[in-house]
């Protein structure tokens, strides 16, 4: 299975961007996305931004995951 996880864009490197997710900061390729600003939302997977997310999109997402992680903590 593969899985994709939004992050924020906290500075624009081109073709790298480094992003934050809930604290944690990545390096990541923008090859796919190239429109993205500092500041946007993008959807990651294997150290690549595929798609650029809204802030609401991202938000969702976010609330889904933890959802999830709060679900199998439980087990």
């Amino acid at each position: 299975m593969c899985v994709a996880v939004p992050a924020k864009v906290i500075k624009v490197e081109e073709p790298w961007a480094q992003v934050d997710l809930e604290g944690t900061t990545f390096k990541i390729n923008m090859m796919l996305t190239p429109e993205v600003k500092e500041g946007d939302y993008v959807l990651i997977h294997a150290g690549f931004s595929i798609q650029h997310l809204t802030p609401e999109e991202a938000k969702e997402t976010l609330e889904l995951w933890e959802e999830y992680y709060a679900k199998i903590q439980d087990l």
